[in-house]
């Protein structure tokens, strides 16, 4: 038996920043992973890899559609399905070692296997229980059912991101279930790759919770890249027949039923806290009507020195959130003040073109009856974009109507994923859209198409 200050349960990105944090506060810390490799699913099996795929199909697409136009001739690459994941788990390979180089660094042990909490201040990993004055539950998530439908996954004919991530060959047809983050990017992947995918969502918009004009205009640019559509639609069942499968379907506006064939079916309707075997029924820990963690402000949870962070939580399921909460609760657990800004968490969309948001949609201000206004920049406007056949999206920037303060911004277009942490660290500092457009950006840059979309909201845009 060891004991330690504080042990984290999981190592995705919530619990290895926890366990590393708390080890540069002089805590001794232990992290419990049951995986061959930390790193969580993020890592190994969601946001890392699946940036790998993004980037080798985007170029597979370059080469297709805009290199010719450059003057680089020549055939369009053809693809090597087994080199292609070969790339993508070399780079998870990367990224798992790097983070148990930064274990043995900050001088943190991994115990080997799955955790449970057979009492406050003790962690049973294996035969062996440990002691602990802290313990920090970073669990993560899973891949959501279909709510209400007939569906079973077997990794192989209807996958999860997980098995999406590691097909044997690419499929001649695929269906997304769920118009989600992880469906799009997924689909897109697959797409350029020369699938014929079809995204069947339950709502009438994809990307739900995104602002309604990005939404939709996102949909028509991945429609006009070769993505099929059915909105409105709710999926009842799934059959599986001599390695292809059966989408069943009702029309929410008419209930009128169909049906759809593919090879692969991705389910990708969203993910669920991961809480099996960690024992918190026994130990009275409370869960939310959704099955997550409850905690208070400090992220301690109704047991005393019980902690939990990430999708474990309420709160968007994105790994920087984990992030943020996982340095927050060191904090806290060395005595110190943890701080976590749930107004100002980015979220990104990787596909091509990124999609970027953060704080307030126009759709939120309206409910809440909040004066405000908007500037927009079209990416058609800014030079850098054209020249690099990105000019697809725009900038939207939402200011308070009277103090002009910064209240959210959207932005689909090359880049978005980067431009939009300018916007951040301006709301951090509660900053208005005069202050944005006042600060000199880069020419040629992606960039200048915010400085825009700030001036829009104040005289106007100088290139619109």
């Amino acid at each position: 038996m060891a004991s330690y200050d504080v042990i984290v349960i999981g190592s995705g990105p919530g619990g290895y920043v926890c366990a590393i944090r708390c080890a540069q506060l002089g805590l001794k810390t232990a992290c419990v992973e049951g995986r061959e490799t930390l790193g969580g699913t993020c890592l190994n099996v969601g946001c890392i890899p699946s940036k790998a795929l993004l980037h080798a199909s985007h170029q597979l697409h370059e080469a297709e559609h805009n290199f010719a136009k450059m003057g680089l001739k020549g055939k369009s690459p053809s693809v090597d399905w087994k080199q292609m994941l070969a790339y993508k788990d070399d780079v998870i390979g990367q990224n798992t070692k790097g983070i148990e180089f930064l274990f043995k660094k900050n001088k943190i042990d991994w115990l080997k296997g799955w955790g449970s909490i057979p009492e406050a201040g003790k962690v049973k990993v294996g035969d062996e229980v440990h002691e602990a004055k802290h313990i920090v539950i970073a669990s993560g998530s899973e891949a959501a059912s279909v709510p209400g439908a007939e569906v079973t996954i077997d990794e192989k004919t209807v996958v999860t991101s997980t098995g999406a991530l590691e097909l044997p060959k690419v499929p001649k047809s695929m269906i997304v279930i769920g118009g989600g983050v992880i469906g799009l990017e997924m689909g897109s992947v697959y797409s350029r790759l020369g699938s014929e995918v079809t995204v069947i969502e339950y709502l009438d918009q994809i990307t739900p919770g995104v602002d309604m004009e990005v939404s939709r205009n996102f949909q028509k640019i991945l429609k006009k890249q070769g993505i099929n559509f059915i909105t409105g639609a709710g999926v009842s069942k799934v059959e599986t027949s001599g390695g292809k499968a059966t989408v069943h379907y009702t029309l929410r506006k008419d209930d009128s039923e169909a049906s759809l064939d593919a090879d692969v079916v991705l389910v990708a309707t969203g993910r669920k806290p991961f809480t099996d075997g960690l024992g918190l029924d026994a130990l009275g820990v409370e869960l939310t009507k959704r099955g997550q963690i409850a905690t208070d402000k400090g992220w301690q949870t109704n047991v005393k020195g019980i902690y939990a962070i990430g999708d474990a939580i309420t709160g968007p399921m994105l790994a920087h959130k984990a992030e943020d909460e996982g340095m927050a609760v060191a904090e806290e657990i060395a005595g110190k003040h943890g701080h976590v800004n749930y107004g100002v968490i980015p979220g990104v969309i990787y596909t091509h073109p990124e999609v970027a948001f953060v704080g307030q949609t126009e759709e939120l201000l309206k409910d809440e009856g909040r004066a405000y206004k908007v500037g927009k920049f079209s990416f058609m406007g800014n030079g850098r974009a054209k020249a690099v056949f990105a000019a697809d999206g725009f900038v939207k920037i939402l200011a308070d109507k009277d103090t002009d303060r910064i209240l959210g911004a959207h932005i689909i277009g090359p880049g978005a994923g980067d431009l939009i942490h300018e916007v951040c660290v301006a709301m951090e500092f509660g900053a208005s859209a005069q202050d944005l457009a006042l600060t000199c950006h880069a020419h040629p840059t992606f960039s200048e198409a915010v400085r825009e979309a700030a001036l829009a909201c104040g005289d106007g845009a100088i290139h619109a």
